[in-house]
Protein backbone atom coordinates (compact mmCIF):
# COMPACT_ATOMS: atom_id res chain seq x y z
CA UNK A 1 0.00 0.00 0.00
CA UNK A 2 1.17 3.56 -1.04
CA UNK A 3 1.89 5.73 1.61
CA UNK A 4 3.94 9.44 1.90
CA UNK A 5 7.38 9.32 3.87
CA UNK A 6 6.82 10.98 7.30
CA UNK A 7 9.00 14.02 6.27
CA UNK A 8 6.58 14.96 3.15
CA UNK A 9 3.48 14.50 5.93
CA UNK A 10 5.64 17.28 7.67
CA UNK A 11 6.87 19.86 4.72
CA UNK A 12 4.38 19.10 2.23
CA UNK A 13 0.26 19.76 1.55
CA UNK A 14 -1.79 17.71 0.15
CA UNK A 15 -2.94 19.14 -2.94
CA UNK A 16 -4.89 16.33 -5.20
CA UNK A 17 -4.88 13.18 -6.86
CA UNK A 18 -3.46 12.46 -10.41
CA UNK A 19 -3.99 8.73 -12.17
CA UNK A 20 -0.57 7.97 -10.80
CA UNK A 21 0.42 10.58 -8.75
CA UNK A 22 -0.09 12.05 -5.02
CA UNK A 23 0.32 16.16 -5.85
CA UNK A 24 1.66 18.19 -2.93
CA UNK A 25 2.48 21.74 -2.04
CA UNK A 26 5.94 22.16 -0.84
CA UNK A 27 6.02 24.24 2.51
CA UNK A 28 8.05 27.17 1.02
CA UNK A 29 6.53 30.49 0.48
CA UNK A 30 9.13 31.76 -1.50
CA UNK A 31 8.10 29.55 -4.08
CA UNK A 32 5.38 28.58 -5.78
CA UNK A 33 6.76 24.53 -5.61
CA UNK A 34 4.68 21.32 -6.05
CA UNK A 35 5.59 17.50 -5.63
CA UNK A 36 4.37 15.06 -7.67
CA UNK A 37 4.66 11.55 -5.86
CA UNK A 38 3.91 8.41 -7.53
CA UNK A 39 1.20 6.39 -5.37
CA UNK A 40 3.26 3.26 -5.70
CA UNK A 41 4.91 1.18 -2.84
CA UNK A 42 8.63 1.00 -2.63
CA UNK A 43 9.59 3.30 -5.52
CA UNK A 44 13.31 4.97 -5.43
CA UNK A 45 13.53 6.36 -8.81
CA UNK A 46 11.90 6.14 -12.05
CA UNK A 47 13.44 3.10 -13.10
CA UNK A 48 11.77 1.11 -10.46
CA UNK A 49 8.48 1.94 -12.59
CA UNK A 50 7.16 -0.15 -14.85
CA UNK A 51 6.90 1.15 -18.83
CA UNK A 52 2.99 2.28 -17.96
CA UNK A 53 3.48 4.36 -14.97
CA UNK A 54 6.76 5.64 -16.66
CA UNK A 55 4.93 6.91 -19.40
CA UNK A 56 2.16 8.07 -17.19
CA UNK A 57 4.61 9.86 -14.85
CA UNK A 58 6.23 12.15 -17.67
CA UNK A 59 2.12 12.73 -18.94
CA UNK A 60 1.89 14.25 -15.13
CA UNK A 61 4.89 15.71 -15.03
CA UNK A 62 4.25 17.45 -18.46
CA UNK A 63 0.99 18.27 -17.32
CA UNK A 64 1.56 20.04 -13.80
CA UNK A 65 4.23 22.02 -15.68
CA UNK A 66 2.34 23.37 -17.84
CA UNK A 67 -0.21 24.61 -15.41
CA UNK A 68 2.55 26.17 -13.58
CA UNK A 69 4.19 27.91 -16.38
CA UNK A 70 0.84 29.16 -17.48
CA UNK A 71 -0.26 30.34 -13.90
CA UNK A 72 2.90 31.38 -12.20
CA UNK A 73 3.80 33.31 -15.52
CA UNK A 74 7.88 31.73 -15.02
CA UNK A 75 10.97 32.47 -16.81
CA UNK A 76 12.22 29.18 -16.57
CA UNK A 77 10.74 26.18 -14.95
CA UNK A 78 12.68 23.69 -12.72
CA UNK A 79 11.71 19.92 -13.07
CA UNK A 80 14.08 17.89 -10.98
CA UNK A 81 13.97 14.04 -9.27
CA UNK A 82 16.72 14.60 -7.04
CA UNK A 83 15.96 12.04 -3.73
CA UNK A 84 19.17 12.53 -2.12
CA UNK A 85 17.65 12.75 1.57
CA UNK A 86 13.82 11.63 1.40
CA UNK A 87 14.62 7.96 -1.19
CA UNK A 88 10.33 8.07 -2.03
CA UNK A 89 10.10 9.02 -5.94
CA UNK A 90 9.17 12.51 -5.96
CA UNK A 91 9.70 15.02 -8.91
CA UNK A 92 9.61 18.69 -7.78
CA UNK A 93 8.00 21.59 -10.47
CA UNK A 94 9.41 25.21 -9.61
CA UNK A 95 8.63 27.68 -11.51
CA UNK A 96 11.14 30.02 -11.13
CA UNK A 97 11.61 33.84 -11.53
CA UNK A 98 14.33 36.01 -12.13
CA UNK A 99 13.48 38.49 -9.16
CA UNK A 100 13.00 35.42 -6.77
CA UNK A 101 15.49 35.17 -3.96
CA UNK A 102 17.78 32.78 -5.22
CA UNK A 103 17.85 33.16 -9.18
CA UNK A 104 19.63 32.40 -10.63
CA UNK A 105 21.01 29.38 -8.43
CA UNK A 106 19.55 26.95 -6.66
CA UNK A 107 16.31 27.15 -4.79
CA UNK A 108 17.91 25.08 -1.99
CA UNK A 109 20.51 27.77 -1.71
CA UNK A 110 19.02 29.91 1.22
CA UNK A 111 16.13 28.38 3.71
CA UNK A 112 12.85 27.92 3.32
CA UNK A 113 10.33 29.63 4.70
CA UNK A 114 6.66 28.27 5.67
CA UNK A 115 3.47 29.58 4.53
CA UNK A 116 1.52 31.55 7.20
CA UNK A 117 -2.31 29.85 7.62
CA UNK A 118 -3.90 32.68 5.36
CA UNK A 119 -1.28 32.39 2.48
CA UNK A 120 -1.13 28.62 2.81
CA UNK A 121 -5.16 28.06 2.44
CA UNK A 122 -4.94 30.48 -0.40
CA UNK A 123 -2.19 29.02 -2.23
CA UNK A 124 -3.66 25.66 -1.77
CA UNK A 125 -7.27 26.51 -2.74
CA UNK A 126 -5.39 28.04 -6.20
CA UNK A 127 -3.29 24.76 -6.89
CA UNK A 128 -6.55 22.72 -6.41
CA UNK A 129 -8.53 24.80 -8.90
CA UNK A 130 -5.68 24.47 -11.07
CA UNK A 131 -4.83 21.21 -11.14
Amino acid sequence: MFKIHKKFEKTTHYITDLKLCQVRLQDNRKFPWIMLIPKRKGVGQILDLNRKDQIQLMDEIQYCSKIMKKNFKCANLNVEKVGNIVPQLHIHIVPRHKKDPTWPLSIWVIKGKPYTKLALASMLDKLKKII
